[in-house]
Order: C-alpha cells, then structure tokens, then sequence
C-alpha cells in the first residue's frame, strides 16, 4: 500500500466566526487521486485554504509525516505542497512562459536551477502553451489559463497537487483534456486532492473520494464505489445514471 502523504484529523476552519469546516477528517496516500465533491458551500475550497495555510484552522494536519498546521503558507509549499485556486490567480499582464518561471520558486529556493528543464517539461504537457508562450496571460482563452495555472504550479515540481475546481466555467472538450491531464500526473507520482462538482468526471480519474456537505464528510469510499452509490446517483450524478446502468 502506498504511504500516507496527508493526513488531516478534526480539521476546524472558516471565515472569522463562521466555522465552515466542523472536525473534519482526510487521507491521501502517495501518487493517488484523491477527489471531494459537494455542493456549493459546503466547504470544499475552505478545505483546500485550510491545508495550504492561506486561513487559519484547528486541528491536525500531517503532511509526509511532519506536523505542518503550525506552519506558514511558504513553508508548506516548500515542502513540496501546490494549489492551483479556483480564480487561478495568474498574472494578466506577464506572459505564459514568464508566469511559469515565477512557479519554479521552490525549485530556485531548494538549489534547482535547470527551469529550462521543467519548462520543457510544462509544454510537453501542455502542447498550446509552447505555442503562446509569449502571449500575455490575461489574452487566454478559459482553457489555455486553466493549463497556465496547472502548468505554473508543476514548475515548482510538488508532491502534493491541489486543484480547486478545475473545469469551472470550460467548455466539455477542454474539461476532457485538463482530466486527462490529471490522469496523466497521477502516472508520474504527484498525488492530487482535486475539489470538482463535475462529479461524472471527478469519479472517472479518482482513486478514492469524499463526499463533503455542511462542512462534514457525508460519504467516503474508493471512488468507483462511490459512483455506485445510490445517494450519490440521485443527488450527484442524475438519475439518468442510475437508470442507463451506465
């Protein structure tokens, strides 16, 4: 069995007073796609703050082994953590390449000097960003800033992947390729948390997944068993899953 890259226990965050999260709980082994699904506002980007340490929480988050919700937001990515955001937060008026060498950050900190080599390795993956990588960012179309965004956040070579939302507001062709991205990663070790409504999709790619609602885990299960479930079916996936047999 893989080793435990993240472990979270009773994980407690929110907005001032407002708690979102209520004692949470979470794993993700090492290389897995890990998938929590919801509804909106039921916490799932308030999860993902949580752990990078963009909001303060209570409770225990263990990553590789090490105790880190004590930690800052720096020190979590440099220990190999990585979130993409649902905004995508990329630069406008910077150009694709020069908004991927300001991802390769951690790899400049930690003595890797050969960004050439992770460029290279960005646009092998992202063929269309070689081609616009003197583009300005803000000029992309949706898709082209969601591979940016992915792309910035692999230049920093991370082992734990964290993508809000990915497919948000793309068009059906787009959402296929950024899943086939991810399914993609996953065959080079990176371990993913990926947060999606897109359920279909999500359960397509995952290894395991959550189900997230009011702040709790409502389900949890290997991902081709939670899209048998027939809670998930009616609430998540439509019934005309359930009824296709599909």
């Amino acid at each position: 069995m893989a080793e435990l890259l993240l472990n979270v226990r009773d994980l407690h965050a929110g907005y001032g007073k407002a708690e979102v999260l209520h004692g949470l709980t979470l794993t993700a082994r090492a290389g897995k796609v890990i998938t929590v699904i919801g509804p909106n506002g039921a916490g799932k980007s308030t999860l993902l703050n949580a752990l990078i340490g963009v909001l303060p929480s209570r409770g225990t988050i263990q990553y590789d082994g090490q105790r880190i919700d004590l930690l800052s937001l720096e020190e979590r990515v440099m220990l190999g953590m990585a979130l993409v955001p649902e905004t995508r937060a990329l630069f406008a008026t910077m150009s694709v390449e020069d908004n991927l060498l300001l991802g390769a950050y951690r790899q400049v900190r930690l003595g890797n000097k050969d960004s050439a080599k992770s460029l290279n390795e960005v646009f092998m993956l992202f063929p269309r960003l070689r081609e616009r990588r003197a583009q300005l960012a803000g000029t992309l179309s949706g898709g082209e800033r969601q591979m940016l965004a992915v792309g910035r956040a692999l230049m920093g070579k991370p082992r734990l992947l964290m993508l809000d939302e990915p497919s948000l507001g793309l068009a059906p062709l787009i959402v296929r390729d950024i899943f086939a991205t991810i399914a993609a990663l996953r065959a080079t070790g990176v371990t993913i948390l990926l947060v999606e409504q897109n359920a279909r999709a999500a359960f397509e790619v995952a290894d395991y997944g959550y189900v997230l609602e009011m702040g709790e885990i409502a389900l949890q299960g290997p991902a081709e068993d939670l899209a048998r479930d027939p809670r998930v079916i009616e609430t998540y996936l439509g019934a005309a899953r359930r009824k296709g047999g599909a």
